[in-house]
């Protein structure tokens, strides 16, 4: 099939669950688009996020996409059933198939999972564990500085992020976790110094692979899997192409080209700015 998958969060985040997507489905092509003009998603309300998700689907809707993948913690714990009423494609989020794994990987111990504020709140890993695992004992934790830390570009081992680790991953700890789901898509970048924190006999659950396991069966199911080859990436942005071009190489792992920019006036209801063409930044 020659129809992308399309991928959306509220930033850069997701980025590293296309990262995932392209190393289990190389001939799958993807269009990718980030907020970048509302982010950060992880402080606003349910509704507004909400909102935000399915303008964000409507945008990617443009390129016929055979499935849609919410590549935001934040917004698949507002949005997922929204979405799924109101579009047709196939649309899977972030946390189902993290929890999924969890449950599998925390050998009868407590589960730990870290977020943003906006994701813990929601409840909606508790919810997806305990379907799978009714009565487990979860530990969540709220990591507000861990975003903004990983767009920072710190250096590894940096004492600030240590800290700040050292703080949020203390009660997770103390309680004996066994797994521990990393709730918000910047976090695999940390996850080097996130074992050190927890220690070796705690598992690390990547929701970026996880999600890319959970987006080659979807496709394999409907038998829309691409044919061999090698698929291509494109993307979008509604503010500041040229630091999603810079930074999110660090989330893709290889450079990133042309990144086009859509103004927030061309899709977001109800803005009295005269759209502009879009813009692409080298």
């Amino acid at each position: 099939m020659s129809r992308p998958i399309g991928i959306f969060d509220s930033g850069l985040g997701g980025l590293t669950v296309v990262r995932a997507i392209r190393r289990r489905l190389p001939a799958e092509s993807i269009v990718y688009f980030g907020d970048t003009a509302r982010v950060p998603y992880g402080i606003k309300s349910g509704q507004t996020i909400a909102r935000f998700a399915a303008e964000d689907c409507d945008f990617l809707c443009r390129f016929d996409p055979k499935l849609i993948v919410v590549a935001c913690n934040t917004a698949s714990a507002a949005a997922i059933p929204t979405l799924r009423e109101r579009f047709p494609q196939p649309i899977t989020g972030v946390i189902e198939p993290g929890a999924r794994v969890a449950v599998r990987q925390c050998g009868g111990r407590p589960i730990g999972v870290i977020g943003t504020e906006a994701t813990i709140s929601s409840g909606a890993y508790r919810r997806a564990i305990q379907r799978d695992m009714p009565g487990a004992w979860l530990v969540e934790k709220a990591c507000p500085l861990l975003v903004p830390l990983v767009e920072e570009g710190r250096p590894p081992r940096d004492r600030i992020v240590r800290a700040a680790l050292q703080e949020y991953l203390g009660p997770l700890r103390e309680a004996g976790v066994g797994s521990i789901v990393l709730g918000c898509t910047h976090y695999p970048l940390l996850k080097e110094e996130i074992a050190e924190v927890v220690g070796p006999d705690v598992t690390l659950v990547d929701s970026a692979e996880a999600v890319a396991a959970e987006v080659a069966l979807l496709l394999e199911a409907e038998r829309l899997l691409a044919a061999a080859g090698t698929g291509t990436m494109r993307f979008f942005v509604s503010d500041n192409p040229d630091r999603f071009r810079k930074v999110g190489c660090r989330f893709l792992g290889e450079e990133i080209g042309a990144v086009t920019l859509v103004p927030p006036e061309e899709f977001f209801p109800g803005s009295a700015v005269t759209p502009n063409r879009a813009q692409e930044a080298p």
